[in-house]
């Protein structure tokens, strides 16, 4: 069966997807933790070396010591590169694409595509959603995003399989002059959409009206500045998930508040 997709640049760097990966273990955890068996996670187009596919199994299995993360990519040089790396069963690589060939159609838990759909039309967003999120174990989770090429800034879509639930701002917040430089790594779906009239644009410039008000805050750090400006965001966006992770420079707004 042909895989289904276009060869990615294939760009990567080690840690690049750190930021994501943490986050995903404290959201997933609980999933990886009580599902039955051992759970199945991918790393879609890994790139053309296998960093991320290693570190997300690392990461991934200090919360479920028995997971297994399988590394998906269209181009079989990529794949051959990365074989020395495996370490069956808990870290393989295969040649695929959105189809997820996994062995005997198992359904993962977790897809985390990043830096995939960056290349393709906006218009075909939705339907390589879909198609991922119709993968899915129960209570799996699709991490769709965009990063820098060392993952100091980065934004993701969180999907289930009904659809897109959260999008997750997160970036090394020193040398981050305001919350709105994140527009230049929003995911596919959003990119062409931080234009004025467009929800994503207002969240982003109430984020920086935020910013600017919580300077006070910056003679404590960066991370103080930033925890005072979701604060202030809270009272009129639908923020989600653990306070706590403001801290680590993330923040997390429901998908319908910022959907195009």
């Amino acid at each position: 069966m042909r895989p289904v997709g276009t060869v990615t640049r294939g760009t990567t760097n080690p840690n690049r997807l750190r930021r994501m990966d943490r986050w995903i273990a404290a959201t997933l955890g609980p999933a990886l933790r009580r599902a039955p068996g051992a759970p199945t996670a991918v790393d879609l187009g890994y790139g053309a070396a296998p960093w991320t596919a290693v570190e997300l199994h690392a990461r991934l299995s200090a919360v479920r010591p028995d997971v297994r993360v399988v590394g998906i990519e269209i181009e079989p040089d990529r794949v051959a590169a990365a074989l020395p790396y495996a370490r069956p069963p808990g870290l393989s690589f295969r040649r695929g694409g959105f189809e997820l060939p996994l062995e005997g159609g198992a359904r993962p838990l977790l897809v985390r595509a990043a830096n995939v759909l960056r290349q393709y039309g906006e218009a075909e967003v939705a339907a390589v959603w879909e198609r991922l999120c119709g993968r899915l174990a129960p209570g799996g989770l699709l991490v769709e995003g965009t990063c820098d090429e060392v993952g100091r800034r980065h934004v993701w879509v969180a999907l289930g399989p009904e659809g897109p639930r959260t999008v997750t701002f997160a970036a090394r917040l020193a040398g981050l002059e305001r919350p709105g430089e994140l527009a230049e790594r929003l995911p596919k779906a959003l990119i062409h959409r931080n234009v004025p009239g467009e929800p994503v644009h207002a969240f982003l410039a109430d984020f920086d009206r935020a910013w600017a008000a919580a300077a006070p805050y910056a003679a404590f750090g960066a991370r103080q500045r930033w925890a005072a400006a979701c604060a202030a965001l809270a009272g009129s966006w639908p923020l989600t998930g653990p306070r706590s992770r403001w801290r680590l420079g993330e923040v997390t707004v429901e998908w319908a508040a910022v959907a195009p």
